[in-house]
């Protein structure tokens, strides 16, 4: 491969497989940076990606690889789509930048029990309803204002704590990692100034590349799994994709920029200010690993309470409809797990920014109607092309920690979008394929045109012929709803 954009050559990746790239080991790097890919996705790639990779390989207590998922692209400090494992035992650190500023951003996905046969006669009043139930974009509110004791209770409750307020359902919770309350969240960790922005913001999407999409199962890869998961082609599924809005943004911020003042004291030199991080047993490391965990809690109330307006806009159009949690599965964390490394079972904290954790059949996580085919990896598309249910694989734990891919990958930045397309005309051409678009911003819509992402196609593929997650089925839009 002779790419001018893989220079300088110190970071020019090697091929392993036909799936797995590396850039070996040199330098301050303390592992190798192992990306997951086609030939044709590695030479897309911005060579900011490998050399963010490389240097997260250098951070402190790293363990195995720096690992790249098939749909990555420039981050900030790690790559989106970057999977790294830190051993506490080892002077291991946590990464506010390794996690990401939308902490817990993930996919639930619902069933109906409906057809697309029943769906379509009435696609435009449910895409109203949605619209309305659902509140959307940026700086967006819902009716739903949290006090300071809700807001605690919140934080450290998650879906589990919005179930109990009336906001769904109890067995929606086996569906949900962690059973949708993450343990170990401190919610006076979080400032006064993150909970003033969450405030108005419960039960919202937000903007960006979020959204609320209703869509019908087109195709069937795996018939076993498929049946384990309740899917059958020709089924209405719904797919909720949002985080934890300003509450993450603003742990993100404030830790980020604590963890850049501190780096120094505890002998850590940074490569880049962006991975600016604390040692995991380090006062500032544990403050930071409860804030996050409250966030994490944070975006699991958040899709909890939006599956529940979802089911109030689907009463009102299509009553017969019985919308149950699929899974719901978070992509921008840092989680103590238990892995194989060795030989021996080690205690990790893994990042896992822009990527989904993927376990194997077997694995005691996941729920016990699941386990015999693995945890539910949801793949979101972006807007108007597929999105795809996976399943995780055995061979996925000693591939990267049982993770895999998060969605398509951004090609462009949403600036180079807006440059090339206009939102009416892609509302336009979209509803021409049968597609509605419902958004508050045209600008948005440019900004996450379809053309603006990878191959999410080409994308699961790899992921599938790599060993990290197995496809299961493919998702196509109906009805979007975007911020």
């Amino acid at each position: 491969m002779n790419d001018t954009r893989f220079e300088p050559a110190a970071l020019h990746p090697l091929r392993r497989t036909d799936y797995c790239w590396e850039i070996p080991r040199q330098g301050a790097m303390h592992v190798p940076a192992v990306i997951y890919a086609t030939e044709a996705l590695v030479r897309a790639m911005d060579h900011k990606v490998f050399e963010q990779a490389a240097n997260v390989a250098r951070l402190p207590g790293i363990v195995q690889a720096s690992y790249a998922m098939p749909d990555a692209h420039w981050g900030y400090g790690f790559p989106i789509g970057g999977v790294a494992a830190f051993d506490p035992d080892q002077g291991g650190v946590v990464s506010a930048g390794g996690v990401g500023f939308d902490i817990s951003c993930g996919v639930r996905t619902l069933l109906t029990g409906l057809t697309r046969a029943q769906l379509e006669p009435v696609k435009e009043r449910l895409a109203d309803a949605l619209f309305a139930a659902v509140p959307a974009g940026m700086g967006s509110t819902g009716r739903l204002h949290l006090n300071d004791a809700a807001m605690d209770a919140m934080l450290d409750g998650g879906a589990a704590w919005a179930v109990a307020q009336g906001y769904g359902r109890p067995e929606d919770l086996d569906h949900v990692e962690e059973g949708g309350r993450m343990p170990g969240a401190e919610p006076g960790e979080v400032s006064a100034l993150a909970r003033k922005r969450q405030r108005k913001e419960m039960g919202t999407l937000g903007s960006g590349n979020h959204y609320l999409e209703v869509q019908h199962v087109a195709a069937i890869y795996a018939p076993d799994v498929a049946a384990a998961f309740g899917l059958r082609e020709g089924d209405v599924v719904v797919s909720i994709h949002c985080g934890s809005r300003g509450l993450g943004h603003q742990i993100g911020t404030e830790f980020l920029r604590e963890m850049v003042v501190a780096a120094p004291h505890h002998g850590i030199d940074l490569p880049d200010r962006e991975l600016a991080c604390a040692p995991i047993r380090s006062p500032l490391g544990r403050r930071y690993l409860g804030a996050m965990r409250a966030g994490i809690n944070c975006a699991l109330a958040n899709r909890q309470i939006i599956t529940h307006l979802t089911r109030e806009a689907f009463a009102q159009v299509l009553p017969e409809a019985d919308l149950r949690v699929l899974y719901d599965v978070s992509h921008n964390t840092c989680k103590e797990e238990t892995h194989l490394v060795d030989g021996r079972e080690r205690r990790l904290f893994v990042h896992r920014k822009g990527a989904t954790r993927a376990f194997g059949p077997g694995h005691p996580a996941v729920p016990a109607d699941y386990r015999a085919v693995g945890q539910p990896v949801i793949i979101g598309g972006s807007m108007g092309t597929a999105s795809y249910v996976l399943a995780g694989m055995a061979e996925g734990e000693a591939r990267a920690f049982s993770s895999s891919c998060h969605g398509a990958g951004r090609a462009m930045s949403r600036t180079q979008a807006l440059k090339q397309w206009r939102g009416r005309a892609l509302v336009d051409a979209l509803r021409g394929r049968g597609i509605i678009i419902r958004s508050a911003s045209m600008r948005g819509v440019a900004e996450e045109a379809p053309g603006a992402y990878k191959d999410v196609a080409e994308v699961v593929q790899a992921a599938e012929l790599a060993g990290l997650s197995r496809r299961v089925a493919r998702l196509e839009p109906l009805v979007c709803i975007k911020g």
